[in-house]
């Protein structure tokens, strides 16, 4: 579908008031304090595309890809506008107008094979694990890459040497009497940097009466592509991936994964296919998907036994942005971790305020990401919690290297892996799934 034939770019833009009221909410334009990083320029700036008073540029592309895509703006916006969602459609019209070797080759091609992006993380893991990461940083052969990654690349820390695929089946039969059959979409970050989360997860849904199925086609949400102006690739992944699922008589499709199931919801879905609405089949498979703790909390209704000895535990919780604001789940995480034996929840300050990762926003825009980290480092501090929970692998990871770059000791983790311990602490002839 054409640029200005987009629901949000032909219907919305006529919306803005000028209120300015998404200046004082966004991450961004706190650092900046520039017109050109709000919102509110944004919505200037994809009008002025859409009638022709600027044509597509890389200065434009630039001053549109300074945005978080957080969606705090769209939340707060007294009229009702999806700022992220005609920010989006912009990037896309300025790529498809100027065409990137380079960005069709990473978002394409790299970041829609599975094969391709196992093979990248075992490198990274080897390089690491042979000091060669290390060697490379001392002699200063890191600045030799492109970009913000000579000091972007730091946050990619301690890669797993397997992937989830490689330590779970595409089959995973309930423990005890079945209550559902549930598709599990592993999303690109759990499966090869976060195996422990999708051990964890498979473990307490398996323990709560779910089949569980790992289709092995599944390829990436497409949230990266969206995020980077491949707007017709992100529709293309989405269709593959409802098409994975497709008769395998699913109650539910759950992901661990914010980023992940914001990209399957039905909103999300109707913004890539390009549609005011879903049809029938595609309205289907988004009713099915769920946030993994959402499903936790109100359909399985977990309660995991009290564990012996199990200690007053302070943590923290970190709300992912396509969590929280564009899914509005924030009560479901907090829900369950006050269910988990020995765990009290200390809340933060502005707990929904963004860390700045936002998938690959920390690697193209390394300095202002970590501006934004920063001040989410002091949030965590203040609490005086040494454990922070988030349901996002991207805020994880970004968490993990805020701990890092500050000196702070702590932990970051899912939310499920403590859920999954609780239950072998409990019952620890099961074991691990």
């Amino acid at each position: 579908m054409k640029f200005r034939e987009l629901p949000p770019v032909r219907d919305q833009l006529r919306k803005c008031v000028r209120c300015g009221r998404c200046r004082t909410v966004c991450p961004v334009f706190a650092e900046v304090k520039n017109e050109t990083v709000a919102p509110r320029g944004h919505v200037f700036m994809v009008q002025m595309l859409r009638d022709g008073v600027v044509q597509p540029s890389s200065q434009v592309y630039e001053h549109l890809g300074n945005c978080l895509l957080c969606e705090t703006c769209s939340t707060f916006c007294p009229s009702g506008i999806d700022i992220h969602e005609l920010n989006a459609a912009a990037r896309s019209y300025v790529t498809d107008s100027l065409p990137s070797a380079g960005r069709r080759m990473v978002f394409d091609r790299f970041w829609t094979s599975p094969r391709l992006l196992r093979t990248f993380s075992w490198l990274a893991w080897a390089a690491q694990a042979t000091g060669l990461q290390s060697l490379a940083r001392k002699l200063g052969l890191t600045r030799l890459l492109p970009g913000d990654l000579p000091e972007a690349e730091r946050i990619l820390e301690e890669v797993p040497r397997r992937a989830a695929r490689e330590l779970l089946g595409e089959f995973i039969p309930a423990r005890g009497q079945r209550r559902w059959r549930v598709g599990y979409f592993l999303g690109c970050a759990t499966n090869l940097f976060n195996p422990e989360v999708a051990s964890a997860t498979v473990e307490v849904l398996t323990r709560n009466g779910c089949d569980v199925y790992i289709p092995s086609g599944l390829k990436c949400c497409g949230l990266p592509q969206v995020a980077n102006g491949r707007l017709d690739t992100a529709r293309e992944l989405l269709l593959h991936n409802m098409q994975v699922f497709a008769g395998l008589e699913l109650d539910y499709v759950v992901t661990d994964c914010a980023s992940c199931s914001s990209a399957l919801s039905a909103k999300h879905m109707a913004f890539v296919l390009g549609v005011e609405e879903l049809d029938r089949e595609a309205a289907a498979f988004a009713g099915k998907v769920q946030d993994l703790t959402a499903f936790l909390v109100d359909v399985l209704d977990v309660q995991p036994p009290a564990a012996a000895g199990a200690g007053p535990l302070p943590i923290t919780y970190h709300d992912p942005c396509h969590l929280a604001k564009a899914q509005g789940i924030r009560r479901q995480p907090r829900e369950l971790l006050r269910r988990i034996p020995g765990v009290e929840l200390v809340e933060m300050k502005d707990a929904d305020r963004c860390c700045g990762g936002s998938g690959t926003f920390s690697l193209t825009h390394y300095a202002m990401s970590m501006k934004i980290l920063d001040k989410k480092m002091q949030a965590i501090a203040a609490t005086g919690a040494r454990t922070v929970a988030t349901c996002c692998p991207s805020c994880m990871m970004q968490l993990r290297h805020g701990m890092s770059r500050s000196g702070r000791e702590g932990t970051v983790l899912h939310p499920v892996t403590l859920l999954a311990e609780a239950y072998r602490q409990s019952d620890p002839s099961h074991g691990r799934a």
